[in-house]
């Protein structure tokens, strides 16, 4: 299940919500004061290696 953040426009509060596969438009509000005026925030993710291990960041293509 993807987890996306948010942020109040109204009081500032950023804020996770989990999502479940499936799952209608339900009302997303404010964990903290209630508002719907919310924005979906872009997360940044890790990949899991290691960004000096060069040897893992090289793609190649066999010819």
């Amino acid at each position: 299940m993807p987890v996306y953040s948010y942020k109040c426009k109204d009081c500032g509060k950023e804020f996770d919500i989990l999502v479940g596969v499936g799952e209608g438009n339900e009302e997303l509000k404010c964990e903290k004061c209630g508002s719907k005026d919310i924005e979906r925030l872009l997360s940044i993710f890790g990949t899991g290696g290691s960004s000096s291990d060069s040897s893992s960041s090289v793609c190649t293509t066999p010819t």
